[in-house]
């Protein structure tokens, strides 16, 4: 397959996923930013046929492969905010704003 939908093999997009994940650089993410590579069968990204109780196809998303059963969302983004985010909490009517990493993996980066 070549497409996803309106989306083609070179494009940047963002997958939000159902569950955070580890990436290769050991972290949790909730989300992973890059370029598309592709949409490939369980036995090409497993090398094995699973069963009716797995997943059957995976996205190639830069350095890593999602399973689609996993995904959440995906959309096209050329450019993403993959660096410290502005956030708030609020406890008892007290807003507190604050500065933290992201929870996207940049998985153009090679590790």
């Amino acid at each position: 397959m070549t497409t996803i939908k309106n989306l083609k093999i070179g494009d940047k997009a963002l997958v939000t996923t159902d569950n955070w994940f580890f990436a290769p650089d050991g972290k949790s993410y909730r989300a992973v930013w890059g370029t598309i590579k592709g949409v490939f069968s369980d036995e090409a990204t497993l090398g094995i046929k699973t069963n009716s109780k797995s997943t059957n196809w995976y996205l190639s998303i830069g350095n890593m492969d999602i399973a689609g059963c996993q995904i959440h969302y995906v959309i096209k983004c050329g450019k993403c905010n993959i660096d410290r985010v502005d956030d708030y909490s609020t406890h008892e009517g007290v807003i507190k704003e604050y500065n933290r990493p992201t929870s996207i993996f940049n998985a153009d980066l090679e590790f």
